[in-house]
């Protein structure tokens, strides 16, 4: 039977979780994180990319030249396509990319990512976090203990304005909720501090 270590806030050992089944198994669903990782990925895409045709580019009002007679091509506005500085005819405009897969894939994702950092030694359960005032110092406190510099991701079970407040000033750590966590916010933390009760409620 595998288990969860679980520490308190100054990285001693106070217990053992057994490891939920249902999420933890040996083989890890790849395209599943892929499609998710996408999902969340076209979400954040703006698509604010924008080109004027030509009933949108401004002047060209005026026929160039008379129709016959110049020896020239015949033009009705120095604002085709044709021209510099005519309209665009098939360039971009402003676009939605954000769609949903549906909840229960997203919640394996969830799982599987877990998987993965529990195989790659990624996640830290924690009994209880909490400082003993609302100061940087006191969540750097936490994070030195376990020895963790890069990007981390802080999950609590409810709201804590005395941690959140004090690690706000940290660049390189975000703290979440387990009711409201993502995928992918999940996948490119490189370590996860995880309070005992939001990893039950996550799982």
């Amino acid at each position: 039977m595998q288990t969860f270590t679980i520490y308190d806030s100054q990285a001693k050992r106070v217990g053992e979780m057994e490891k939920d089944k249902q999420f933890f198994t040996e083989k890890v669903n790849e395209s599943l994180i892929q499609q998710v990782l996408r999902m969340y990925a076209f979400n954040q895409r703006r698509g604010i990319a924008s080109t004027k045709t030509r009933k949108e580019v401004k002047g060209g009002g005026k026929k160039p030249w008379k129709q016959k007679g110049t020896g020239r091509a015949r033009a009705g506005t120095i604002r085709s396509p044709l021209w510099r500085g005519g309209g665009i005819v098939f360039g971009p405009h402003p676009r939605n990319f954000s769609y949903k897969l549906p909840q229960k894939i997203r919640k394996k994702a969830v799982g599987a990512i877990l998987n993965v950092k529990f195989k790659n030694d990624q996640i830290v359960v924690v009994d209880k976090i909490q400082i003993k005032e609302a100061k940087t110092k006191e969540v750097m406190r936490i994070l030195n203990a376990f020895n963790i510099k890069e990007k981390c991701l802080l999950l609590l079970e409810s709201p804590n304005p005395e941690l959140q407040r004090a690690g706000r000033n940290i660049s390189h750590l975000s703290i979440k909720f387990s009711q409201n966590v993502n995928a992918a916010e999940i996948f490119y933390a490189k370590k996860l501090i995880i309070g005992k009760e939001a990893f039950e409620k996550l799982a």
